[in-house]
């Protein structure tokens, strides 16, 4: 019988607690659980056809030192009509040229994968490019499949993103890492661990179901200091492809975390071009503060309004599980510098105000309260939806009104219809952005609402709106989204950063 083994934190008991509670077990849990760290690898990490993969290699070696290793893949990133492009973006540009019809070429998927294939040592080539032409049949096989039935959805689009993409790298990097005298092996298809429901394009993690499915994967990490997975794509019950949204691969390792955190020692490492640093660095590029700590309110908060640290929806997950996992954001050149991601962190020095970014492209809808509550209801249980914020509401005519921020003024296009049938009077004013201040202890700040937003209208921006209320760790600053505004408001308020004064 296998058993699951959890250490109970130093300031309860330095024991374990077993399950299923019997003499066996206990003594088996005499055992330190083992480390395992679930690295993952995004398209930036690997670089541009692979450029970057001696650093992962590198990196690779350093952590399985003193730790098992998952490491999870993104697809890779290639130059596509002179620019640089994730082979994702690509697919799906390749994907509705076939639903409209039109001739299917994927020789330029080929390009990164062949370059990387310099990489493997070559007794191990000719296997690899036989694996690499093997995946893109399949994939060349559903677009064909689009072609025929003017459709690229669900299934099908799965099917092409899976094996021209993610589940493709994994097993070429692979082979780059046996080259590398490293013991590993890939996570197949046949016993993928993470199964989800059946909203194809927009799959959710099922836990239960993903542990019952675990047994192989966990055979394999036994056997081997590193095994290789694909992220963003998941598994039906009954075995249908499925992927997660865009940032998935994030949501994929933040699930293998939970997966295994009962059995090892687990923590979750995000490897980058940087740690995390007080604003976009394409955005701000004076007075930048490198953060050593943020708490997964703040990493998620962050990652809903625009800083590319990770999925919001990874965090929302853990927390969703009861899992209490690290998480590293490590610069993969500089991998002394880490920023650490914890429930609750125990630094809790340093400036209080943490992060401002923004966010383009987003809509505001006014509709009455009593209304907005059949919405939320009907979107967090259908559509599992939650990239939005509630605003403060107003009163107008003994009416109450929500007012809710969508952070994807796409999204709000594409389900208007759904959204309005709510309330019939309800009114979406698209082409909105926001600037949001975010640090849990911003309580600490004087005046901190004020001198943003002067600062803002110093920058010549008209505020239209503005939310801060302590308990939720941010300030929310709305404006036109046109031009640079954006951009112009956020370095606007992160100069006044180094000159805000704390208690």
């Amino acid at each position: 019988m296998k058993l699951s083994c959890k250490i109970i934190p130093e300031s309860a008991s330095s024991a374990y607690t077993c399950h299923p509670n019997f003499i066996e077990g206990a003594m088996r849990c005499n055992q330190v659980l083992q480390n395992l760290t679930v690295a993952k690898f995004g398209g930036s990490a690997v670089g541009v056809d692979g450029i970057l993969i001696p650093t992962i290699i590198k990196r690779i070696n350093e952590l399985k030192k003193d730790s098992k290793v998952i490491a999870v893949f993104s697809a890779p990133l290639t130059v596509y009509n002179g620019r640089q492009r994730s082979l994702t973006d690509i697919a799906l540009e390749v994907g509705q040229s076939a639903e409209n019809g039109q001739s299917i070429n994927i020789e330029e998927m080929k390009i990164p994968y062949l370059k990387i294939l310099s990489l493997v040592d070559k007794k191990l080539q000719d296997e690899c490019k036989k694996t690499i032409e093997s995946f893109l049949e399949k994939a060349s096989n559903s677009l064909k499949e689009a072609q025929q039935k003017r459709e690229f959805t669900n299934e099908t689009r799965a099917r092409v993103l899976a094996y021209s993409g993610e589940i493709l790298m994994s097993n070429v990097m692979n082979y780059v890492i046996k080259s590398a005298d490293i013991k590993s092996d890939v996570v197949n298809f046949d016993t993928w661990p993470i199964v989800t429901d059946r909203n194809i394009e927009s799959a959710n993690f099922l836990a239960s179901e993903s542990l019952q499915n675990l047994d192989k994967t966990e055979a394999l990490l036994e056997k081997n200091d590193v095994i290789l997975m694909g992220g963003f794509i998941g598994k039906t019950i009954d075995g249908l492809e499925t992927t997660y949204e865009r940032g998935g691969s994030d949501r994929t390792a933040a699930d293998l975390g939970i997966l295994f955190s009962k059995k090892y020692n687990t923590r979750i490492d995000f490897e980058k071009d940087s740690a995390v640093l007080s604003a976009d660095p394409r955005t701000v590029k004076e007075e930048l503060e490198y953060i050593t700590h943020l708490s997964y309110n703040e990493a998620r908060i962050a990652g809903m309004f625009g800083m590319k640290i990770l999925d919001p929806i990874a965090i929302k997950e853990i927390v969703e599980n009861g899992v209490d996992l690290p998480i590293t954001i490590t610069d993969m050149t500089n991998p002394g510098r880490i920023t650490t991601i914890q429930r609750k962190p125990a630094d809790k020095n340093g400036h209080p105000l943490k992060i401002v970014t923004g966010k383009k492209n987003c809509a505001i809808l006014r509709m009455e309260s009593s209304s907005a509550k059949d919405l939320f209801e009907s979107l967090e249980k259908d559509k599992r939806y939650s990239e939005f914020v509630v605003l403060s509401p107003f009163t107008k005519d003994d009416i109450e009104f929500t007012r809710i921020l969508f952070l994807d003024g796409d999204y709000v296009r594409r389900n208007e219809r759904y959204i309005l049938a709510f309330d019939s009077l309800a009114s979406i004013t698209y082409n909105r952005g926001v600037i949001t201040l975010i640090g849990d202890e911003m309580w600490r700040v004087q005046q901190i609402a004020s001198k943003a937003s002067s600062r803002i209208g110093e920058a010549g921006l008209n505020i239209l709106n503005m939310d801060a209320q302590e308990e939720t760790s941010r300030i929310i600053i709305v404006t036109e989204d046109s031009r640079d505004n954006i951009e112009r408001a956020i370095r606007a308020v992160h100069a006044e950063r180094s000159k805000i004064t704390f208690v």
